[in-house]
């Protein structure tokens, strides 16, 4: 495989993922991880991409209570993604 067939199929993934991370169903987590993935996804590793992506499937409502502090992140797996969106999302100086 050539260079031009890889990048070709990342920016199909990166356009699959950034739709996905806008169009959650829950407004707050719309903002949050669209707004994340808008900005930093074509910055992202494979392997990073592949946190991103094992933590857009967790629920919306276990998202929030995660990100809000609410419960502490339970999957030391993905905490580096998450950790990572927080931090984004603190840049922006707004809290759910």
């Amino acid at each position: 495989m050539n260079d031009t067939v890889i990048s070709e199929e990342k920016q199909i993934r990166l356009k699959r993922l950034k739709y996905r991370a806008n169009h959650r169903g829950i407004k707050e987590m719309d903002i949050v991880i669209g707004r994340f993935a808008n900005e930093k996804l074509d910055e992202l590793s494979d392997k990073d991409l592949d946190l991103f992506e094992t933590l857009m499937s967790e629920h919306d409502r276990d998202l929030i209570i995660w990100f809000t502090g609410e419960q502490p992140f339970p999957n030391e797996d993905t905490k580096p993604m998450f950790e990572m969106i927080c931090d984004h999302m603190n840049s922006y100086d707004f809290n759910l």
